[in-house]
C-alpha cells in the first residue's frame, strides 16, 4: 500500500472536480464518497442533487470563516492511497476504515478531536482512494502536520499487516521521486515502456558513470539523444541542468524538461560534481586495482578484468571498512553496473540494464558516501565506457561472465550491509539486482563453461585426483559439495591451467576461497573458476589457452589430446 502526500493547492473545487470527473483516459470509474468528516457530507457521485461546489464549499467553510489575512494561501491537502496490483479487492467499508486511519495518523483528524479539519475520501478506481482536506480546523487553528508523509507511510505498514496486503519496505526519504499518475497515464497512452521521468533518470545515470568533468558529462547527455538545458548564473557559473526526451511534449508542443535533482537526489549537478572529487586518501588495494590486468588484456576484455579486480578490493573494504567507506563502494558499484549496462552485448544487455536500474535505489541512504574512496571503481566504470561495447564471444564474452560473477558477490555484500543497517528498501533493491545478475551471468557463461567442462572431462584420472586433493586441502568444508557439482570438470580444467602457468593450485585456491559469500552461489565451482582465472591472469576464454603456452590452437577441439609440432628432421634410411 502506497500513500502519497501531494503538493498542496489553493482551489478545493478544482481538486474535487478532478476526483469526480472521468479522467483524461476515462480511468476514473464510478467515483463516489467512501468516508468524510461528516456522515451527511454530500456525494456528487451518488446523489444527483449534490454538486462539486456543494462539497467544496462545505470543506472550505472553516477557511472562509477566517479573515482574508489569516487564511492560508495553500490550504488544500491531498493524499492518495494505492493498493498493490496483487492485493485482494477491498470493499468501500474497508477503504473508509483506511481513510479514517490515515487522517488520524497524519494529524488531519486525530482520534477523539471534535474540532479537527474537514476531509473527504473519494474512490474512483478499485485499487486506490484520494483524500482531500482543508487545512483550517473547526476551531480556526492550523493542524499539526509535521512529517505527515512519514506518518502516512508508517500507518500503511500497519494496515498492510492488518488486511493481509503486500508488505512494502519502510522508506527513509532517500528514494527517487516516483512518476505521477498523470505521467504514468501519458506513458500508457503513448505506449512507452517507461515514463519519461524513469527513462531520463536511467539515461542520465548511464551518462554520469565514470565521467571526469562537466564537459564530458554534458557531451554524453547530448550523445544519448537528450535535449539539455544548462542553468547559468549572471556571473557565468553553471548552476544546474535539466533534460528532456525529444519526443516528450506538452500540450503546447514544447519539450517537457526535468531538472537532474527531480530525477533522483544524487543526479543534481552539485552531487554529480562530488563524483569528480578524488582528494580523499586511497584505501589499501585501490592502486593494485588500477594496475591489474595491464596491457596483456586490451580493449573491453581488459576493462572487464580491471572492473573485476576493483570489485574484489571493494569486497574487502565492505568486510572491514567504516560505514562511510562502504557506502562509497556501493555507489561505485552502481557506476560499474551503469557502465556494463551500456557496453554489453545483446545476450546480457537487458538483464544488466534492469540490474543497474534497480540497484540505483541501493546506492542512496542516509549514510554519506565519502567520495574519493570509490576512485578505483569509478576508474573501472570509466574504462568500461571508454573501451566501448564488448562482443558476445571470445575473450570479451568470457570476461563479461567474469565481471558479472564478481558483481554478484559485491551486490550480495551490499545486501548484507544494508540489512545490518536496517535499510529495508535498499536491501530489497540489492536482492532484486542480484537476481538480474544471476540471469545475465547464465547467458554470458554458457559457452565458456561448456568448453571448460569438456576439457575437464578429458583430463586423466590421476590429474583429477590430484586436483581433488588440492580442493580438499584448501576448502575442506565445501570440497565434497564442489566435487558433486556439474561444474567440477570445469574447475578441474582451470586448476590444470593454473598449474601449467606455473602457479601452485592449492595456494591460489586458498586465496580464491577466502570470501564468505561462496555459500550464496548457485555453483561454487563456477565462482572458483572465474576467481582462479582472474588471480592467475589466465584467459577468461578457455579457447585462448595457447596464450599461456599450453595446447596449440589447432588441437582445441579435443582437450587433453597429445599434440605436437612436426619438425623438419632428416629421416633415417
Amino acid at each position: 500500500m502506497i500513500p502519497r502526500v501531494h503538493k498542496r493547492g489553493s482551489r478545493t473545487v478544482g481538486l474535487v472536480f478532478y476526483l469526480y470527473e472521468p479522467g483524461r483516459c476515462e480511468e476514473h470509474t464510478d467515483p463516489h464518497l467512501v468516508a468524510a468528516w461528516d456522515a451527511f457530507a454530500p456525494d456528487p457521485g451518488r446523489h444527483p442533487d449534490a454538486t462539486y461546489a456543494d462539497l467544496a464549499q462545505l470543506l472550505d467553510q472553516p477557511v472562509d470563516a477566517l479573515t482574508p489575512s489569516r487564511r492560508p494561501e495553500q490550504h488544500v491537502w491531498h493524499l492518495s492511497v494505492r493498493a498493490a496490483p496483487e492485493d485482494p479487492h477491498l470493499t468501500d467499508e474497508q477503504w473508509a476504515h483506511i481513510a479514517r486511519r490515515m487522517v488520524a495518523a497524519t494529524g488531519i483528524d486525530p482520534t477523539g478531536d471534535d474540532t479537527a479539519c474537514r476531509w473527504a475520501a473519494v474512490r474512483h478506481a478499485d485499487d486506490h482512494i484520494h483524500i482531500v482536506a482543508t487545512l483550517v480546523r473547526e476551531d480556526g487553528r492550523r493542524p499539526r502536520l509535521n512529517n505527515d508523509a512519514a506518518r502516512a507511510q508508517a500507518e500503511a505498514r500497519l494496515l498492510e499487516a492488518e488486511y493481509g496486503l503486500r508488505q512494502l519496505n519502510p522508506g527513509d526519504g532517500t528514494a527517487a521521486k516516483r512518476p505521477t499518475s498523470a505521467e504514468r497515464h501519458k506513458a500508457k497512452r503513448e505506449r512507452r515502456p517507461q515514463t519519461p521521468r524513469e527513462e531520463l533518470r536511467e539515461t542520465v545515470r548511464h551518462a554520469a558513470a565514470g565521467t571526469a568533468s562537466e564537459e564530458e558529462f554534458f557531451d554524453r547527455l547530448t550523445a544519448a539523444g537528450l535535449l539539455v538545458h544548462q542553468r547559468v548564473a549572471p556571473s557565468g557559473d553553471l548552476l544546474g541542468y535539466k533534460v528532456a526526451l525529444p519526443d516528450d511534449r506538452n500540450h503546447d508542443g514544447d519539450p517537457v524538461f526535468y531538472a537532474g535533482s527531480t530525477l533522483a537526489p544524487d543526479l543534481s549537478l552539485p552531487r554529480i560534481r562530488k563524483r569528480w572529487t578524488t582528494s580523499s586518501p586511497e584505501a589499501p588495494g585501490d592502486a593494485a586495482a588500477d594496475a591489474a590486468a595491464g596491457p596483456r588484456w586490451p580493449g573491453p576484455a581488459g576493462a572487464r578484468r580491471r572492473a573485476s579486480t576493483a570489485m574484489w578490493q571493494a569486497l574487502l573494504v565492505i568486510d572491514h571498512g567504516t560505514d562511510e567507506q562502504i557506502a562509497s563502494r556501493i555507489t561505485g558499484a552502481g557506476e560499474i553496473l551503469d557502465a556494463l549496462a551500456t557496453t554489453s552485448d545483446t545476450a546480457t544487455r537487458h538483464e544488466l540494464r534492469r540490474a543497474a536500474f534497480v540497484f540505483e535505489r541501493a546506492t542512496r541512504s542516509h549514510t554519506q558516501a565519502v567520495r574519493g574512496h570509490d576512485r578505483a571503481l569509478r576508474q573501472a566504470a570509466r574504462d568500461l565506457v571508454h573501451h566501448g561495447p564488448a562482443g558476445g564471444g571470445g575473450e570479451d564474452g568470457a570476461s563479461t561472465a567474469m565481471v558479472i560473477d564478481m558483481a554478484f558477490f559485491l551486490i550480495t555484500a551490499a545486501v548484507h550491509w544494508h540489512a545490518r543497517k536496517n535499510h529495508a528498501q535498499q536491501a530489497a533493491a540489492a536482492r532484486q539486482t542480484a537476481q538480474h545478475l544471476r540471469t545475465a551471468y547464465r547467458a554470458a557463461a554458457r559457452h565458456p563453461m561448456a568448453v571448460l567442462r569438456q576439457r575437464g572431462q578429458h583430463l586423466g584420472q590421476p590429474r583429477l585426483l590430484r586436483h581433488a586433493v588440492h580442493l580438499r586441502t584448501a576448502v575442506p568444508e565445501l570440497a565434497e559439495q564442489i566435487l558433486a557439482e556439474p561444474g567440477w570438470p570445469a574447475l578441474a580444467a582451470t586448476l590444470a591451467d593454473v598449474e601449467a602457468a606455473g602457479h601452485q593450485p592449492a595456494t591460489l585456491l586458498a586465496e580464491a576461497t577466502s570470501r564468505r559469500e561462496l555459500d550464496t552461489a548457485d555453483s561454487v565451482s563456477d565462482v572458483l573458476v572465474w576467481r582462479l582465472r582472474r588471480i592467475a591472469d589466465l584467459p577468461a576464454d578457455p579457447e585462448q589457452i595457447p596464450l599461456i603456452g599450453t595446447t596449440p590452437a589447432s588441437s582445441r577441439a579435443l582437450p587433453g589430446r597429445r599434440t605436437g609440432t612436426r619438425t623438419d628432421r632428416p629421416r633415417r634410411r
